[in-house]
């Protein structure tokens, strides 16, 4: 967990430096990388992380996207907006080392539905997830491996990661 990225009001609002929870998220992450590895990201902020990762890391296994639309809980009253990016797995899932990333972790509704996608492609070898924030709030028994900071807002505040022209990351808080 990272001393950098102190939560934080400021005229009310939640300050997060998503750039140095990044900075801690790739060296937390470098221990859990093998040959072996493959990046996948759940739609959005975890694909634009994915995306950074891979680079940063210098991987040569193709990382995916993964959404979580299809397996949601809660599909009838959302409906597929919760997410503009369909599935893509480049490599083979039966056997894979996966590390599953996502921005925000909260209720662990989103990680379960992810999952159940990704065991619709085949059996992983293992799965380990990795989180920029754990918020907490969560409604289902769901961990991650490697978080960056762990933080407490209330439920009618909604947290995402955002992604400027030159690929910086920040925060938005919004009340839902």
């Amino acid at each position: 967990m990272s001393s950098l990225a102190e939560p934080g009001t400021a005229a009310g609002a939640l300050v997060l430096d998503a750039e140095a929870l990044y900075a801690d998220l790739l060296h937390s992450l470098r221990p859990f990388i093998t040959p072996h590895t493959h990046l996948l990201g759940v739609a959005s902020g975890g694909v634009w992380l994915a995306e950074r990762l891979h680079a940063d890391l210098a991987l040569s296994q193709p990382f995916g996207v993964i959404s979580s639309a299809m397996h949601r809980d809660d599909y009838a009253r959302r409906g597929m907006t919760a997410s503009t990016q369909a599935t893509r797995i480049d490599f083979d899932v039966n056997g894979a080392q996966v590390l599953l990333l996502d921005d925000v972790l909260f209720t662990g509704r989103t990680i379960r539905a992810v999952l159940n996608e990704l065991f619709d492609f085949g059996r992983p070898a293992s799965v380990k997830l990795a989180v920029l924030v754990d918020r907490g709030g969560r409604e289902l028994p769901l961990a991650a491996d490697v978080c960056a900071a762990r933080i407490t807002l209330p439920a009618s505040q909604s947290l995402a990661l955002a992604r400027s022209a030159n690929g910086q990351f920040s925060f938005n808080v919004k009340d839902i």
